[in-house]
């Protein structure tokens, strides 16, 4: 059977990850003829490719010849930066720049994933525009990233983004769906920071605004240069525990606020909201309300399935 390929080519790398998995469904989804190349979990549906490779990177490049490369790709625990820096400034900031200058030999355009982690969180919201100043290093390896990217590939985009949630395959992959084990297990009392103001976002939204960015690009050649998205309800990570819990009509009264800030690991800034002023004016966005996202992203690690018979019957 003849089977119609959309003409329009798209290459997410990451797309193993919380985030790479969202993109290559919503370009795949959206017309788009999508490959996905991860490294570790990659085989069977994903190309496997180590981006440390220059050559390996070169030959997918050259071969798929993509519209559009949204590189997810990083390591983005803060704490596992700190502890191997070397490693994350080789995937953060190497690979990001080799990507770069292959996606400018073939004429795609790049769209690299950045993190509010740039800013130091003392004066929010932040616009593009505004001086980064990152307090850890994995903020620091993500703006060098930034730069080496926009160095080797003056057409490349920056999306910058928040604390990420999503349809997990393990709830440890998000920062936001590791407390739900906290929050389900209510016989013991369980610390949570009220400290930190953030901004959940749901991998869906951010990977519709690639797509969006990307067929704007298409029409439009000075699309380009560095952009924030983000959900738009402020939260502590106590307060996205307590509207867990709500929205699973699960007690809550076993999390306890802490409102000093973190002593222990990497540093943390305080309030690093992104204004999104410039992708709203283009007629670009989408923001999923978080507790239905959040619903939708937990139902399956739900604990106590009785709960599910007195909602639904």
């Amino acid at each position: 059977e003849d089977v119609d390929i959309p003409s329009r080519r798209a290459l997410i790398t990451g797309a193993t990850g919380l985030l790479g998995r969202a993109v290559f469904k919503e370009f795949n989804e959206n017309n788009w003829n999508a490959v996905g190349c991860g490294y570790r979990r990659a085989q069977p549906r994903f190309e496997q490719i180590n981006l440390l490779d220059s050559v390996a990177v070169h030959d997918i490049i050259h071969d798929f010849q993509p519209h559009v490369i949204v590189h997810c790709a990083a390591e983005r625990r803060p704490d596992v930066v700190e502890n191997q820096p070397e490693a994350a400034s080789q995937l953060n900031v190497a690979a990001s720049g080799n990507l770069a200058k292959e996606a400018a030999g073939v004429g795609a355009f790049l769209i690299y994933i950045s993190t509010d982690y740039v800013f130091d969180g003392t004066s929010p919201p932040y616009k593009e525009t505004d001086i980064p100043n990152p307090l850890n290093l994995y903020g620091k390896t993500k703006l060098e990233g930034e730069k080496v990217v926009l160095e080797n590939n003056e057409g490349a985009a920056v999306l910058r983004i928040p604390i990420l949630y999503g349809e997990v395959e393990r709830l440890e992959e998000s920062a936001v769906t590791v407390m739900f084990d906290k929050v389900q297990f209510s016989n013991k009392s369980a610390n949570m920071d009220h400290w930190q103001q953030r901004f959940p976002t749901n991998v869906k939204d951010v990977a519709s605004v690639c797509r969006q960015l990307a067929e704007k690009r298409m029409l439009d050649p000075s699309i380009r240069g560095t952009f924030h998205w983000s959900g738009n309800e402020q939260m502590t990570k106590y307060e996205m525990a307590c509207a867990i819990a709500d929205a699973f009509n699960l007690p809550s009264s076993h999390l306890r606020p802490i409102t000093d800030s973190p002593v222990v690991g990497a540093l943390r800034p305080r309030n690093a909201q992104l204004d999104c002023s410039k992708l709203e004016m283009l007629g670009i966005g989408q923001r999923t309300p978080f507790r239905a996202g959040i619903k939708e992203s937990l139902w399956p690690f739900l604990i106590d399935k009785r709960w599910r018979q007195t909602v639904f019957h």
